[in-house]
């Protein structure tokens, strides 16, 4: 039995394929057009938002007379009025490990611009467990000392039940995937795991407004509170726009532009 703490990876993000986008740009007549985006996600949502209104440089549509330069700017203006479906275009792939079912049991209620892998414990046996432990227990210490022997107890059960059914000396991997389904049945709902999941920018954004605020559950709140750390610098455009509030010792992370 081990307590654990969430961890996030940001394992990988949209690429641009450049001489796709230059010949793209020479075809609707801007071949020189540039921006000063600091990623490849941030260019793309910048080209894909000039692109619905032919906006590269003034004239090319002839009801643009100006145009907004330098990507700050443009994706500050996206955010402002939410023309969010051109955040669509761009994905994050991220690990998070030792999370608990509940936390993805909750994740998956976000589908919209998502993907997800979850470890399956149809073919992955439970040996030994492992949990995080809110603070609420954790800071308790008879709840504490509860919730540890409750885990140690359930890890006893799977031990038990692999031995009672043999599991180790099956030959079969058909009968071993039955049998270890059959045990995950008695094991926690805390028990941590590992998802994978890819998203856009905009379900991440409202996925972080919404897992960040106080009323949401603490694990979320937790892990979108890294996750938000981890895109904050590296995505400044898509990003700037939101302040951190301290609320229970977790970040509470908003923004006047919801719903983008």
């Amino acid at each position: 039995m081990e307590l654990v703490e969430p961890r996030i990876f940001l394992v990988g993000e949209t690429r641009l394929v450049e001489e796709g986008l230059q010949a793209y740009l020479e075809h609707v007549g801007v071949p020189s057009w540039s921006t000063d985006a600091p990623s490849d996600a941030e260019v793309l949502c910048e080209m894909y938002g000039r692109l619905c209104y032919r906006s590269f440089e003034p004239g090319l549509n002839p009801n643009v007379t100006r145009v907004r330069k330098g990507n700050d700017a443009y994706l500050g203006h996206i955010l402002e009025v939410g023309h969010g479906s051109v955040l669509e275009h761009a994905m994050l792939n991220f690990v998070f490990a030792d999370v608990s079912r509940v936390f993805t049991h909750e994740l998956v209620r976000h589908r919209a611009g998502t993907a997800i892998s979850q470890e399956s414990l149809r073919y992955v046996r439970l040996d030994a467990l492992s949990a995080y432990v809110p603070t609420h227990i954790r800071e308790h210490e008879d709840g504490l000392e509860i919730f540890s022997k409750t885990l140690e107890e359930l890890e006893r059960v799977q031990q038990q039940l692999a031995d009672a059914f043999a599991i180790d000396e099956e030959s079969k991997f058909s009968v071993k995937k039955q049998l270890t389904s059959a045990f995950r049945r008695v094991a926690p709902l805390g028990l941590a795991t590992t998802v994978g999941w890819s998203c856009n920018f905009r379900t991440l954004r409202h996925v972080i407004e919404v897992r960040t605020a106080p009323d949401a559950e603490e694990e979320l709140r937790l892990v979108f509170g890294m996750v938000y750390d981890a895109v904050r610098d590296r995505y400044p455009n898509l990003f700037g726009d939101y302040t951190v509030e301290m609320v229970d010792g977790l970040r509470w992370v908003k923004t006047a532009h919801r719903k983008v």
